[in-house]
Protein backbone atom coordinates (compact mmCIF):
# COMPACT_ATOMS: atom_id res chain seq x y z
CA UNK A 1 0.00 0.00 0.00
CA UNK A 2 1.46 3.34 -1.01
CA UNK A 3 1.89 6.07 1.55
CA UNK A 4 -0.38 9.07 1.34
CA UNK A 5 1.59 12.32 1.21
CA UNK A 6 -0.01 15.45 2.59
CA UNK A 7 -0.37 18.37 0.23
CA UNK A 8 2.38 21.05 0.44
CA UNK A 9 -0.01 23.60 1.97
CA UNK A 10 -0.88 21.21 4.78
CA UNK A 11 2.82 20.51 5.44
CA UNK A 12 3.66 24.22 5.67
CA UNK A 13 0.72 24.77 8.00
CA UNK A 14 1.85 21.90 10.22
CA UNK A 15 5.39 23.31 10.37
CA UNK A 16 4.15 26.79 11.30
CA UNK A 17 1.92 25.39 14.03
CA UNK A 18 4.83 23.60 15.67
CA UNK A 19 5.94 25.41 18.85
CA UNK A 20 9.63 24.97 18.07
CA UNK A 21 9.92 26.85 14.79
CA UNK A 22 13.00 28.93 14.11
CA UNK A 23 11.10 32.16 14.79
CA UNK A 24 9.85 30.82 18.12
CA UNK A 25 13.32 29.67 19.14
CA UNK A 26 14.81 33.06 18.23
CA UNK A 27 12.18 34.91 20.28
CA UNK A 28 12.72 32.55 23.19
CA UNK A 29 16.48 33.18 23.14
CA UNK A 30 15.97 36.95 23.00
CA UNK A 31 13.47 36.71 25.85
CA UNK A 32 15.86 34.74 28.03
CA UNK A 33 18.71 37.13 27.29
CA UNK A 34 16.51 40.09 28.23
CA UNK A 35 15.38 38.47 31.47
CA UNK A 36 18.99 37.59 32.36
CA UNK A 37 20.25 41.13 31.68
CA UNK A 38 17.36 42.63 33.67
CA UNK A 39 18.10 40.33 36.61
CA UNK A 40 21.81 41.16 36.51
CA UNK A 41 21.04 44.90 36.39
CA UNK A 42 18.76 44.55 39.39
CA UNK A 43 21.40 42.63 41.33
CA UNK A 44 24.08 45.22 40.51
CA UNK A 45 21.80 48.03 41.71
CA UNK A 46 20.93 46.16 44.92
CA UNK A 47 24.61 45.36 45.51
CA UNK A 48 25.69 49.02 45.36
CA UNK A 49 22.68 50.13 47.40
CA UNK A 50 23.47 47.63 50.13
CA UNK A 51 27.14 48.62 49.96
CA UNK A 52 26.21 52.26 50.60
CA UNK A 53 23.83 51.41 53.43
CA UNK A 54 26.27 49.02 55.13
CA UNK A 55 29.09 51.58 54.87
CA UNK A 56 26.84 54.22 56.40
CA UNK A 57 25.89 51.87 59.22
CA UNK A 58 29.49 50.91 59.96
CA UNK A 59 30.96 54.42 59.87
CA UNK A 60 27.94 56.42 60.93
CA UNK A 61 26.71 54.36 63.85
CA UNK A 62 29.70 55.43 65.94
CA UNK A 63 28.72 59.07 65.53
CA UNK A 64 25.11 58.61 66.63
CA UNK A 65 24.71 59.40 70.32
CA UNK A 66 22.77 61.72 72.59
CA UNK A 67 25.20 64.59 72.03
CA UNK A 68 24.46 64.46 68.30
CA UNK A 69 20.90 65.68 69.02
CA UNK A 70 21.58 67.98 71.98
CA UNK A 71 24.81 69.87 71.21
CA UNK A 72 25.66 72.31 68.43
CA UNK A 73 28.49 71.88 65.93
CA UNK A 74 31.94 72.12 67.56
CA UNK A 75 34.68 74.59 66.73
CA UNK A 76 37.55 73.45 64.46
CA UNK A 77 39.91 71.07 66.22
CA UNK A 78 37.74 70.65 69.32
CA UNK A 79 36.28 67.41 70.61
CA UNK A 80 32.67 66.46 71.24
CA UNK A 81 29.79 68.47 69.91
CA UNK A 82 26.81 67.46 67.86
CA UNK A 83 24.46 68.54 65.10
CA UNK A 84 21.53 69.97 67.07
CA UNK A 85 21.65 73.34 65.31
CA UNK A 86 21.87 71.67 61.91
CA UNK A 87 18.98 69.29 62.67
CA UNK A 88 16.73 72.12 63.87
CA UNK A 89 17.75 74.28 60.90
CA UNK A 90 16.95 71.50 58.42
CA UNK A 91 13.58 70.85 60.06
CA UNK A 92 12.70 74.54 59.85
CA UNK A 93 13.81 74.90 56.23
CA UNK A 94 12.11 71.72 55.03
CA UNK A 95 8.99 72.40 57.09
CA UNK A 96 8.59 75.93 55.73
CA UNK A 97 9.26 74.72 52.18
CA UNK A 98 6.62 72.01 52.58
CA UNK A 99 4.04 74.53 53.83
CA UNK A 100 4.75 76.71 50.80
CA UNK A 101 5.01 74.05 48.09
CA UNK A 102 2.12 71.79 49.14
CA UNK A 103 -0.85 74.14 48.50
CA UNK A 104 0.76 75.65 45.42
CA UNK A 105 1.55 72.22 43.95
CA UNK A 106 -1.87 70.71 44.74
CA UNK A 107 -3.88 73.62 43.34
CA UNK A 108 -1.67 73.80 40.25
CA UNK A 109 -2.12 70.05 39.73
CA UNK A 110 -5.90 70.43 40.03
CA UNK A 111 -5.84 73.20 37.44
CA UNK A 112 -3.79 71.10 35.01
CA UNK A 113 -6.07 68.08 35.45
CA UNK A 114 -9.28 70.11 35.04
CA UNK A 115 -8.28 72.54 32.30
CA UNK A 116 -5.07 71.10 30.91
CA UNK A 117 -6.49 69.30 27.87
CA UNK A 118 -7.22 72.19 25.52
CA UNK A 119 -5.92 75.17 27.45
CA UNK A 120 -2.72 76.62 26.01
CA UNK A 121 -1.65 78.15 29.32
CA UNK A 122 -2.06 74.80 31.05
CA UNK A 123 0.05 73.11 28.39
CA UNK A 124 2.80 75.70 28.86
CA UNK A 125 2.57 75.22 32.63
CA UNK A 126 2.96 71.47 32.27
CA UNK A 127 5.96 71.98 29.97
CA UNK A 128 7.64 74.35 32.44
CA UNK A 129 6.92 71.89 35.27
CA UNK A 130 8.66 69.10 33.36
CA UNK A 131 11.67 71.36 32.79
CA UNK A 132 11.88 72.23 36.49
CA UNK A 133 11.70 68.54 37.40
CA UNK A 134 14.87 67.88 35.40
CA UNK A 135 16.66 71.15 36.19
CA UNK A 136 19.86 70.80 38.25
CA UNK A 137 19.33 71.94 41.81
CA UNK A 138 22.46 74.09 41.72
CA UNK A 139 20.90 76.14 38.92
CA UNK A 140 17.84 76.79 41.09
CA UNK A 141 20.12 77.80 43.97
CA UNK A 142 22.03 80.21 41.73
CA UNK A 143 18.74 81.65 40.48
CA UNK A 144 17.52 82.37 44.03
CA UNK A 145 20.94 83.78 44.92
CA UNK A 146 20.78 86.28 42.07
CA UNK A 147 17.14 87.13 42.66
CA UNK A 148 17.05 87.31 46.48
CA UNK A 149 20.39 86.91 48.26
CA UNK A 150 22.35 89.34 46.10
CA UNK A 151 19.67 92.03 46.49
CA UNK A 152 19.23 91.45 50.25
CA UNK A 153 23.05 91.39 50.69
CA UNK A 154 22.96 88.46 53.14
CA UNK A 155 22.25 84.75 53.28
CA UNK A 156 19.13 83.65 55.11
CA UNK A 157 16.88 80.75 55.93
CA UNK A 158 14.10 82.30 53.86
CA UNK A 159 16.30 82.21 50.77
CA UNK A 160 16.99 78.53 51.39
CA UNK A 161 13.28 77.91 51.86
CA UNK A 162 12.49 79.54 48.52
CA UNK A 163 15.17 77.51 46.74
CA UNK A 164 14.04 74.10 47.97
CA UNK A 165 10.38 75.10 47.52
CA UNK A 166 11.08 75.57 43.82
CA UNK A 167 12.38 72.00 43.78
CA UNK A 168 9.39 70.57 45.66
CA UNK A 169 6.60 72.34 43.76
CA UNK A 170 7.08 70.50 40.41
CA UNK A 171 7.07 67.12 42.18
CA UNK A 172 3.76 67.88 43.92
CA UNK A 173 2.25 69.36 40.74
CA UNK A 174 3.14 66.38 38.56
CA UNK A 175 2.04 63.81 41.13
CA UNK A 176 -1.29 65.56 41.74
CA UNK A 177 -1.93 65.95 38.01
CA UNK A 178 -1.18 62.29 37.29
CA UNK A 179 -3.26 61.01 40.20
CA UNK A 180 -6.30 63.12 39.30
CA UNK A 181 -6.18 61.81 35.74
CA UNK A 182 -6.62 58.28 37.09
CA UNK A 183 -10.06 59.03 38.52
CA UNK A 184 -12.66 57.30 36.27
CA UNK A 185 -14.93 59.57 34.27
CA UNK A 186 -18.00 57.64 35.45
CA UNK A 187 -17.42 58.89 39.01
CA UNK A 188 -17.22 62.49 37.81
CA UNK A 189 -20.28 62.12 35.58
CA UNK A 190 -22.27 60.79 38.53
CA UNK A 191 -21.31 63.84 40.60
CA UNK A 192 -22.23 66.21 37.76
CA UNK A 193 -25.55 64.39 37.29
CA UNK A 194 -26.43 65.18 40.91
CA UNK A 195 -26.03 68.88 40.13
CA UNK A 196 -22.69 69.48 41.86
CA UNK A 197 -20.69 72.44 40.49
CA UNK A 198 -17.33 71.81 38.91
CA UNK A 199 -15.26 73.24 41.77
CA UNK A 200 -17.05 71.01 44.26
CA UNK A 201 -16.57 67.95 42.05
CA UNK A 202 -12.85 68.75 41.81
CA UNK A 203 -12.30 69.30 45.53
CA UNK A 204 -14.77 66.92 47.20
CA UNK A 205 -14.98 64.07 44.68
CA UNK A 206 -11.96 63.95 42.41
CA UNK A 207 -9.32 65.07 44.91
CA UNK A 208 -10.78 62.99 47.73
CA UNK A 209 -10.69 59.86 45.57
CA UNK A 210 -6.91 60.15 45.20
CA UNK A 211 -5.99 61.92 48.43
CA UNK A 212 -3.59 59.15 49.45
CA UNK A 213 -1.73 59.46 46.15
CA UNK A 214 -1.46 63.23 46.58
CA UNK A 215 -0.07 62.76 50.11
CA UNK A 216 2.42 60.33 48.63
CA UNK A 217 3.55 63.01 46.20
CA UNK A 218 4.03 65.48 49.05
CA UNK A 219 6.11 62.96 51.00
CA UNK A 220 8.23 62.21 47.93
CA UNK A 221 8.83 65.94 47.46
CA UNK A 222 9.75 66.16 51.15
CA UNK A 223 12.23 63.32 50.73
CA UNK A 224 13.66 64.98 47.62
CA UNK A 225 14.43 68.32 49.28
CA UNK A 226 15.66 66.88 52.58
CA UNK A 227 19.08 66.03 51.16
CA UNK A 228 19.63 68.96 48.78
CA UNK A 229 22.98 70.65 49.36
CA UNK A 230 23.80 72.83 46.34
CA UNK A 231 20.82 75.24 46.61
CA UNK A 232 21.48 75.81 50.32
CA UNK A 233 25.14 76.65 49.69
CA UNK A 234 23.95 79.65 47.64
CA UNK A 235 21.10 80.68 49.93
CA UNK A 236 21.04 79.57 53.59
CA UNK A 237 24.80 78.87 53.75
CA UNK A 238 25.57 77.69 57.31
CA UNK A 239 25.77 78.81 60.92
CA UNK A 240 28.00 77.31 63.59
CA UNK A 241 25.68 78.52 66.35
CA UNK A 242 22.12 77.59 67.25
CA UNK A 243 19.66 79.99 65.61
CA UNK A 244 15.96 79.98 64.78
CA UNK A 245 15.98 83.35 63.02
CA UNK A 246 15.03 82.62 59.42
CA UNK A 247 16.39 86.00 58.30
CA UNK A 248 19.97 84.99 59.10
CA UNK A 249 22.25 82.22 57.80
CA UNK A 250 21.07 78.88 59.15
CA UNK A 251 22.81 75.62 59.82
CA UNK A 252 21.42 72.61 57.97
CA UNK A 253 22.40 68.97 57.73
CA UNK A 254 23.36 68.73 54.02
CA UNK A 255 25.78 71.67 54.12
CA UNK A 256 27.24 70.64 57.49
CA UNK A 257 27.82 67.10 56.21
CA UNK A 258 29.55 68.51 53.11
CA UNK A 259 31.82 70.82 55.11
CA UNK A 260 32.63 68.34 57.87
CA UNK A 261 33.33 65.47 55.44
CA UNK A 262 35.92 67.63 53.63
CA UNK A 263 37.64 68.75 56.85
CA UNK A 264 40.95 67.37 58.26
CA UNK A 265 39.48 66.85 61.74
CA UNK A 266 38.52 63.33 62.81
CA UNK A 267 35.76 64.59 65.09
CA UNK A 268 34.12 66.53 62.27
CA UNK A 269 34.31 63.55 59.92
CA UNK A 270 32.68 61.33 62.57
CA UNK A 271 29.85 63.85 62.93
CA UNK A 272 29.53 63.97 59.15
CA UNK A 273 29.05 60.19 58.99
CA UNK A 274 26.49 60.39 61.79
CA UNK A 275 24.60 63.13 59.99
CA UNK A 276 24.72 61.21 56.72
CA UNK A 277 23.28 58.14 58.44
CA UNK A 278 20.54 60.24 60.02
CA UNK A 279 19.46 61.98 56.83
CA UNK A 280 19.71 58.84 54.69
CA UNK A 281 17.46 56.76 56.90
CA UNK A 282 15.07 59.69 57.33
CA UNK A 283 14.66 59.91 53.55
CA UNK A 284 14.40 56.12 53.33
CA UNK A 285 11.70 56.14 55.99
CA UNK A 286 9.73 58.82 54.13
CA UNK A 287 9.87 56.78 50.92
CA UNK A 288 8.74 53.62 52.68
CA UNK A 289 5.97 55.54 54.44
CA UNK A 290 4.72 57.06 51.20
CA UNK A 291 4.59 53.69 49.44
CA UNK A 292 2.98 51.66 52.23
CA UNK A 293 0.92 53.61 54.72
CA UNK A 294 -0.55 56.03 52.18
CA UNK A 295 -1.03 53.57 49.33
CA UNK A 296 -4.58 53.61 47.97
CA UNK A 297 -6.40 51.96 45.11
CA UNK A 298 -8.17 54.18 42.60
CA UNK A 299 -11.95 53.58 42.58
CA UNK A 300 -13.27 51.98 39.39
Amino acid sequence: MSEVTAPPAVQVSAQNSSPMTSVYRKRLIVHRIGITLSFLSMMIGIFFLMWILITLLIKGFGGVNLALFTQSTPAPGSEGGGLANAIVGSLMLVGAATLISTPIGIFAGIYLAEYGEKNKFAQVTRFVTDIMLSAPSIVIGLFVYALYVAKAHHFSGWAGTIAISLIAVPVVVRTTDNMLRLVPSSLLEAAFALGAPRWKVSMLVRLRAVQAGVVTGVLLALARISGETAPLLFTALNNQFFSVDMNTPMANLPVVIYQFAMSPYDNWRTLAWGGALLITFSVLGLNVLSRTLFSQKIPK
